[in-house]
């Protein structure tokens, strides 16, 4: 395909707002998806500072939250539950879902299997535009009179479906549904372009089998997304129905002090199946790309082919399949048949072997490695640490029987911020160090980035770590307050020590915003290659110009890996580089 590119000249609203160049989108969703970080975090060190701290007074409620949801600098109990709602919506989605997604698929997909652009920019344009919407819904919704939406981030009926069950279940909640809503249309919409792109728009030469991994991880990921995005849909539809139109799906034999309410035969129970049926692949939406991402990092920085790039492939698709019928584990204890929670203990143990089958193949690719330590590199070994550390204890709240005890308890909120939090935040994190050449043609400061780093990992361990403890002590999640129990009172230190590391850690990010912000202006100019990497992206100029290369589209020759390859001069051959005579390809 040939474009012309003389027709028009950009303006600064065709270049920077409504563009349809998917570097300039990747680096919309970038910007806005560290916005939206921001706010996830803000309200995060809130609610540690509450339960370090209970009713306590704060000046800096004062000044955020205001008299009306922190009466005298106190935060209200209901409140509580909001800045915990709004805070994992944020983070799940709006952060880790876009920041990867939204990002590096955007970034990369075109750069590296060598395609001018997306099969629609105006697809992709529209995507983020609704992506910003909703994001713009979701902040609006802080600030409604009734409060915000307060049902947990899973809105679970009928807290969620019945607007005089909590103060937040007004208009918040409402706003609430209309932003997911848009969002996962967004995500649908950028789904699609993405799986078409991979599927249609190779380059010459480029096989599957010679595309590098992280492409693999978001084509995969793009799969699951359109699989499942579609249920939660459904799910926030019926409760939309249900919360507005006298309609009960959800709702069912519900007293409000004494009064009988008129709805019957529904079951929240229904919910629950629709909410993890996207749910659970959730986590793996946010965790294969980051996955993907670390593959390509740590094979460049090992200066080491990737150990096992068929087997890496397969376990992304395994992991894909697997997470799809796993869902009942988060359901272990709302009444399900014990025989069906013994299936979804199978399936959920399952999924163990595909993961750990990535985490020895990151080892193995590190073994004996020529590896170059710069921050990226860093944050994909912290990724690896991570996803085994966090990934162990699914294994115990994945098993019916041992989930019962700590169901509901900081246990489960400690698993799943590692394994798949900050697992997916270093993914994040080791993308933008490494990429970030590549979108704005600056290197960032390196020895900012190590104390970024290592700050972060101490504090991600201090804050996520001792949860574990608590858990098992049976402190549950969710309560805005532990002092009315005198069996929790040997565990409030603990919980002083978790919020003294998750305020160093967030401080610490200013960092890394710092590190970014001041780079992209004034960073040191990056060279064509920095890291001497073999995909394609690295062919093409530093200059942004709309279709990646001047000229022909580069054609591909070999598979992503041949670092340190015998028989050649240099310890990495791009992948245009042409096979020489009797030369194999080594993956086959």
């Amino acid at each position: 395909m040939s474009h012309d590119h003389g027709h028009h000249k950009d303006t600064f609203i065709t270049k920077y707002i409504f563009s349809i160049d998917h570097k300039m989108i990747a680096k919309q969703y970038l910007i806005s998806g560290l916005l939206m970080g921001i706010v996830g975090v803000v309200l995060s060190l809130f609610f540690r500072m509450q339960i370090a701290w209970p009713e306590e007074s704060f000046e800096i409620f004062k000044i955020f939250l205001g008299e009306k949801m922190a009466p005298g600098g106190v935060m209200r109990n209901d409140i509580y539950l909001a800045l915990v709602t709004i805070h994992g919506t944020i983070m799940v989605f709006f952060v880790l879902t876009a920041g990867l997604s939204g990002t590096f698929s955007n970034l990369l997909i075109p750069l590296q299997i060598g395609a001018r652009d997306m099969a629609s920019g105006f697809m992709n344009m529209l995507s983020f535009w609704m992506f910003f919407i909703s994001c713009v819904v979701m902040i609006v919704s802080l600030f409604v009179e009734s409060g915000p939406a307060s049902a947990g981030w899973t809105i679970y009926p009928p807290l969620s479906a019945l607007e005089e069950a909590i103060p937040g279940s007004g208009l918040g909640m409402t706003l609430w549904l209309v932003s997911m809503a848009i969002f996962i249309a967004s995500s649908l919409m950028g789904s699609l372009n993405y799986i078409v792109t991979v599927i249609n728009l190779r380059t010459e030469g480029m096989t599957m089998t010679r595309l590098p991994l992280t492409v693999w991880a978001f084509f995969i990921t793009a799969i699951i997304g359109v699989i499942s995005f579609p249920v939660l849909f459904s799910a926030a539809l019926l409760l939309i129905f249900d919360r507005s139109f006298g309609t009960s799906f959800y709702l069912s034999d519900i007293f409000i002090k004494g009064e009988v309410l008129h709805y019957q035969g529904g079951s929240p129970v229904l919910f629950e199946h629709l909410f993890w049926f996207l749910g659970h692949p959730e986590v793996y939406i946010v965790l294969l790309p980051a996955l993907g991402i670390t593959s390509e990092i740590i094979a460049t920085n090992s200066r080491k082919p990737i150990f096992g790039y068929r087997a890496m492939i397969a376990s992304i698709i395994a992991i894909a399949f697997l997470s799809t019928i796993v869902w009942g584990h988060h359901m272990f204890i709302s009444g399900m048949n014990p025989f069906l929670g013994s299936v979804f203990t199978f399936t959920t143990l399952l999924i163990a072997i595909p993961s750990a089958v990535k985490a020895f193949n990151y080892i193995t690719t590190l073994w004996k490695g020529n590896l170059q330590l710069n921050p990226a590199m860093l944050f994909s070994i912290g990724l690896v640490s991570t996803f085994i550390s966090g990934g162990l204890t699914g294994i115990i709240l994945g098993d019916s029987t041992l989930d019962i005890n700590v169901h509901d308890t900081y246990f489960v909120v400690a698993h799943f911020h590692l394994v798949m939090g900050i697992s997916a935040l270093y993914g994040f994190f080791a993308g933008v160090y490494h990429w970030f050449p590549r979108m704005f043609g600056r290197m960032m400061n390196k020895t900012l980035g190590y104390i970024h780093f290592w700050v972060t990992a101490v504090c991600a361990y201090g804050v996520f770590f001792p949860m574990h403890f608590i858990g098992m002590a049976g402190l549950p999640r969710r309560y805005y307050t532990n002092s009315n129990f005198p069996l929790f009172d040997e565990l409030a230190d603990t919980n002083v020590l978790i919020t003294m590391f998750a305020i160093v850690g967030a401080a610490f990010q200013l960092v890394f915003f710092w590190n970014f912000f001041y780079s992209i202006f004034k960073g040191k100019k990056a060279p064509m290659n920095p890291w001497r990497s073999n995909t394609l992206e690295w062919t093409a100029p530093v200059e942004h110009m709309h279709g990646n290369w001047p000229g022909e589209i580069p054609a591909v020759h070999r598979w992503p890996y041949d670092y340190s390859k015998p028989g050649h001069d240099e310890d990495f051959v791009p992948q245009t580089t042409p096979m020489k005579e009797g030369e194999v390809e080594l993956h086959h």
